[in-house]
């Protein structure tokens, strides 16, 4: 261990002494090397004194500290010292308060911790700060008064104040000392860590008579060189003797108080005598240190007049009697007292409302309860006695509940009176009064919260029924169609509806492709619809809940479908040998303009615009002479023919329907010109093939047409019955088209609500007007009747 001492700086002289330790020991622990010195100072230096020359003590080189970044590690924003890192030294930031910094230690120690970097070094560095005696004793009062009767004997102690000196050390407080005095004597009292305190010792008897008072000087001083000390007076007392105590009026003291008394009110007064004279003569009241300290917040005494008055509230269920011990003293030196005991009793009054509490309480019950099942105990009490105690209970009207007395006073057992219907009610709030006998009467109320609890015992149940939909033909298997959906009336799993389609053998083949969504009620077709092969179906749905037992109910799914324009105009004539739609035609060169040259057939799988068709000339090898009717597909001619004309013409007809996306056909016709001879030969021949074609013609055609109207007789009963079981006026007929110009054309009109729909085929009635995202085959029909209403 190596001391240094250090030169002074400042205008205060300050002793520092360095401790070193360790200096040449450098502890490599995970390469951070450390060292620790110890330096002393005293308190109240001057700022920036020199501490000491950390890097010369360390050994380290002053050169490298700046760029090693040499510095003290505090978290503190107004640190004590300072680390210079140009020159190594530790300078003190601010004045040191010894007592400040340290209060009540022996030792004041400040550790600091320094770190320069590259490599990382840590080193610690004790400052020990060194008390000076820069503080006085001091006495919290300037004199104090001390009372003695003349009565004691000596050796008698009275503890006076001691000093307190905030330096340490030495330089506390050391001694005290008493100015000179025959009747008293002064005595110290090390008591360690608290300091001395001075004791005041009477040495010889007090003689009231001979010198009432005597002031004493105390002095306290410190072990300083010199000592610093403080004084303060001491003023002894000496007080008459006092030899009578108090005595009561009266033996026994017993009152009757009502609970709930004001504040204030006079319970009771009473009265002692002393013999003595002056203040050894007068009396005063107070409660005996036996009396519980919960009485003082309830009652107060006068201690001039023993007037006992209330102060807190009385309340009889808490206590029915109180037991008050009354103390009389006198104002002797030192005093003489007596006690007497005070009974008060207490009267009840009707000051509690009944207490309802509720036991075993089952929140929910379910519906199918039986009467008389138990719901909760209820048990009511009431603090009050007598009639103020005894309590009736009821409850509200309109509830299907019973209060049931127990064998047990005071305990009732709330009980169902009838059976419950969650879904009419699934709440109810039963409030339960308690009223007493007491005069004015006193009540109170208990809010219940019943739920009833759900049992499936309600069959699920369809928004609609019958349920009816348009499909559009040509969807997407396995898309969703539509949805049924269904409801029910209970709650959590017994309301959980999963769906499923009836099925049984007498069903359309169609219905064993639709499938529903167990979950959701979606309809969906494993295959594509096709107007044309189906126009309508029905099924049914199966709706079941969740339940234990399941219940489920069923509904019919009316499905019509609507046609698209999936169908191409088929040529019903010409049609050549080989099956393509190609003819040839011969007239005579000598015919007129107008003459029937021949006539394109087709038809359309389709109806309404879909199946509306029309006809153009796409080629031909001279406009000027062949006209065609775009609506009946006759060709014509449109003027003679002369010499010039050529003797072959070629016609290609288009004929396409009234789609949104149109689909079409072609025919060809290949016109000669003969001679009117030829012609007339070539007409027997061609006569006779052509009643043979046309009659086929004619058989396909019946065919399809009986077909159709089959279809149209089945979906006006349907569309009839489906109007007798619905609300909404319903009507549904066929209009047969009586101008057929070689194409198959049909319609459909049908009412819903306040709207007419028709279906059309090539023909529409004036007036009538496309219904958008129709497919426009679908018109709304102007509604004749309202219009006759409305005029």
């Amino acid at each position: 261990m190596l001391f240094f001492m250090m030169g002074q700086r400042g205008f205060h002289a300050a002793r520092m002494r360095l401790r070193w330790i360790a200096c040449a020991t450098a502890l490599l622990l995970l390469g951070v090397t450390s060292a620790q010195i110890r330096y002393s100072i005293s308190e109240e230096v001057a700022e920036g004194t020199v501490v000491g020359n950390v890097a010369n003590d360390l050994g380290l080189d002053q050169s490298t500290l700046k760029d090693r970044k040499y510095r003290i590690v505090t978290s503190t924003t107004d640190p004590l010292f300072r680390l210079d890192a140009n020159d190594g030294n530790l300078y003190v930031s601010r004045k040191i308060d010894r007592e400040e910094v340290c209060e009540r230690t022996s030792t004041c120690e400040i550790n600091l911790k320094t770190v320069l970097e590259n490599p990382l070094e840590v080193h610690y560095v004790s400052v020990e700060v060194l008390d000076i005696n820069d503080h006085s004793p001091i006495f919290a009062e300037n004199d104090t008064e001390v009372e003695i009767s003349e009565s004691v004997p000596p050796g008698v102690r009275i503890p006076l104040q001691s000093a307190r000196d905030p330096d340490g050390g030495i330089f506390s407080v050391q001694r005290y000392k008493l100015s000179p005095n025959e009747h008293f004597r002064l005595e110290v009292k090390d008591t360690g860590e608290d300091g001395k305190i001075p004791v005041l010792i009477v040495q010889k008897s007090l003689d009231r008579e001979i010198a009432a008072r005597h002031t004493l000087v105390l002095t306290a001083l410190d072990g300083g060189k010199p000592p610093k000390s403080s004084e303060t007076y001491i003023v002894v007392n000496v007080l008459d003797a006092n030899d009578n105590a108090p005595v009561f009026s009266k033996d026994v003291y017993s009152v009757m108080l009502e609970e709930n008394c004001p504040l204030g009110t006079t319970v009771v007064k009473i009265n002692a005598t002393d013999l003595d004279s002056e203040r050894n003569g007068e009396v005063v009241y107070s409660f005996s240190n036996s009396v519980n300290r919960k009485f003082f917040k309830l009652f107060e005494i006068n201690p001039s007049t023993g007037e006992i008055t209330v102060k807190g509230l009385i309340d009889y269920e808490e206590r029915e009697k109180y037991q008050l011990e009354i103390e009389a003293s006198d104002k002797g030196l030192p005093p003489l007292s007596a006690q007497k005991s005070i009974t008060i009793k207490i009267i009840d009054l009707n000051d509690n409302a009944p207490e309802i509490e509720i036991t075993s309480f089952s929140r929910l019950i379910p519906e199918d309860s039986p009467p008389g099942t138990t719901v909760a105990l209820i048990s009511v009490n009431d603090l009050d006695s007598g009639l103020n105690g005894k309590v009736i209970c009821r409850l509200n009207d309109d509830i299907p509940f019973n209060l049931s007395p127990s064998l047990q006073d005071k305990m009732y057992s709330l009980v169902t009176k009838s059976l419950l219907d969650r879904e009419k009610q699934s709440h109810y709030v039963i409030i339960v009064t308690a009223m007493d006998a007491g005069q004015p009467s006193r009540s109170c109320e208990k809010t219940i919260a019943v739920v009833v609890s759900d049992v499936n015992d309600n069959h699920p149940e369809f928004y609609l029924s019958p349920y009816t939909f348009y499909v559009t033909e040509g969807n997407n298997p396995g898309a969703s169609l539509f949805s049924v959906k269904a409801f029910d009336s209970d709650e959590n799993s017994n309301a959980i509806v999963s769906y499923q389609i009836l099925r049984d053998s007498r069903q359309d083949s169609m219905v064993s492709f639709i499938n529903v969504n167990s979950e959701t009620g979606d309809i969906v077709s494993l295959k594509s619809l096709d107007f044309e092969t189906l126009k309508t179906f029905r099924f049914q749905v199966v709706a079941s809940d969740s339940g234990t037992p399941s219940l489920s109910s069923n509904v019919t799914v009316n499905v019509f479908i609507l046609d698209q324009n999936d169908n191409a105009p088929v040529i019903l004539y010409p049609v050549s040998s080989n099956g393509s739609a190609e003819g040839v035609e011969e007239i005579p060169r000598n015919v007129n303009a107008g003459h029937l040259v021949t006539k394109v057939r087709a038809y359309d799988a389709d109806i309404g615009y879909n199946g509306w068709l029309l006809f153009s000339l796409q080629e031909v090898t001279d406009h000027s002479l062949f006209g065609l009717d775009r609506y009946t597909g006759q060709i014509r001619t449109l003027r003679s023919f002369t010499e010039t004309d050529e003797a072959e013409h070629k016609l290609v007809i288009l004929v396409k329907d009234n789609g949104n996306v149109s689909l079409s056909a072609t025919a060809t016709v290949i016109v000669k010109l003969v001679e009117p001879k030829e012609a007339f030969a070539a007409s027997d021949v061609k006569s006779a093939a052509k009643d043979d074609e046309d009659t086929n013609v004619t058989f396909y055609l019946m065919i399809t047409l009986g077909s159709v109207s089959v279809l149209f007789i089945i979906s006006i009963i349907v569309l009839i019955a489906m109007q007798c079981s619905k609300s909404p006026e319903y009507t549904s007929k066929y209009l047969q088209e009586t101008n057929y110009d070689g194409t198959l054309c049909h319609s459909i009109q049908y009412r819903s609500g306040d709207k007419r729909y028709m279906l059309v085929g090539p023909r529409m009635s004036i007036g009538s007007t496309i219904v958008p995202g129709s497919h426009a085959n679908t018109l709304v029909l102007p509604d004749r009747r309202r219009t006759s209403e409305e005029e």
